[in-house]
Order: structure tokens, then C-alpha cells, then sequence
């Protein structure tokens, strides 16, 4: 178990839950009447609800001293992947906790999928950008779907903004399932960047 912390503090896993926190907290308490009742409705707080919390998790997807973590004698993959799978499951479970307590910001549905596709692109800025700059591709690309006018309802409008569209949408969802498997694979197998 002592591994286990260590890897945790090694990973500032305490100050991104300590962000994570304060997030859904923050939301909480400026929300608490804004949110929609209606179960098919998703308000764009939750957008950056989930982005916020997987950049603040995202952090830690890079430890200290990355030579060591290249050449220490422990398989790193599967540890990579259940950290990635973990940032996405907290960002997720934390704006499903502010919804518990009041405001509805979006379906369960669109959560467990943005959360999923956000963290997939957290891990995939860790290979291609380093750890420092793994908030960038989650951040940039929800900063380009709230930003661009929106985007027409084919499939390819679907795909790229995969974060806007409501429930059961396939291109949507298969898009942020694409990004998770694609982000926690390359991520569990190189690492981030030096």
C-alpha cells in the first residue's frame, strides 16, 4: 500500500483532487437554482465542469523525473492506464455529485461520455505534448466546439463536436469512445513526452 501513496504524491493526485473539489464546490454554490430539471437538457457549465477537472487531474499524468519512470523495474502500463481511466471516472463522478445535490447540468449519459472523451485527450496530450501540457488537446477542443458557430447535424458535425450533442448520439459517442481507447493506449504504452 505504501507504493500506492507514493505513486500518489508523486503524481500530485492530492493537489488535483483538492482542484476537483473546489470545482464541483464552486459550481455548486453559483448553481444551486440555474440548473434545468428537464433530463434531455445539457447546459454548457457542464462542459467546463468536466474540462476543468480532467486539465486539474491531468497534471499528474507525468511524475518527477521521467528518466526513472522509463527505467523502473515495475510495468508502468497498466498503472498508466488506470490513472488516465481514474482522472476520467473522478472528473465524471464529480459533476455527477453537484447533480445529486441540486442542479442538473447535463444527462448521466453525456457526463460518463464527455468525461471520457476528455480524459482520452488528456492522455493523448501527454504523449504528443508532455505531462506540463496535457490540459491543451481537453481544453483547446472544448474552447473550439463552444468557440466555432454551430456545427451541422451529419455526421461529421456529430464527430467534432462530440461534446454538444445530446444523448444516444452515435457519431458523438463513438467519437469520445475512440478518444478514450486511442489517448489510455498510447499513453499506457510511451508514456508522456520528455
Amino acid at each position: 500500500m505504501r507504493w500506492l501513496m507514493l505513486y500518489a504524491r508523486s503524481r500530485q493526485a492530492p493537489t488535483s483532487a483538492a482542484a476537483v473539489t473546489l470545482i464541483a464546490l464552486a459550481v455548486w454554490a453559483f448553481n444551486r437554482g440555474d440548473g434545468t430539471d428537464a433530463v434531455d437538457a445539457i447546459n454548457p457549465i457542464a462542459f467546463f465542469v468536466l474540462a476543468a477537472s480532467v486539465a486539474a487531474g491531468s497534471v499528474g499524468l507525468g511524475g518527477q523525473d521521467l528518466a526513472l519512470d522509463r527505467t523502473a523495474a515495475i510495468r508502468w502500463a497498466p498503472r498508466r492506464a488506470a490513472h488516465t481511466l481514474l482522472i476520467g471516472a473522478v472528473a465524471g463522478a464529480a459533476l455527477l455529485a453537484v447533480q445529486a445535490m441540486g442542479p442538473k447540468f447535463a444527462p448521466t449519459e453525456v457526463v460518463v461520455r464527455d468525461s471520457a472523451g476528455l480524459v482520452g485527450l488528456a492522455a493523448l496530450g501527454a504523449v504528443l505534448c508532455g505531462a506540463h501540457l496535457a490540459w491543451t488537446l481537453p481544453i483547446g477542443w472544448l474552447a473550439f466546439t463552444v468557440l466555432v458557430p454551430p456545427l451541422p447535424p451529419n455526421t461529421a458535425g456529430k464527430a467534432v463536436g462530440w461534446m454538444t450533442f445530446p444523448p444516444g448520439t452515435e457519431a458523438s459517442t463513438w467519437t469520445a469512445v475512440a478518444l478514450l481507447v486511442t489517448g489510455t493506449m498510447l499513453y499506457a504504452a510511451a508514456g508522456p513526452r520528455r
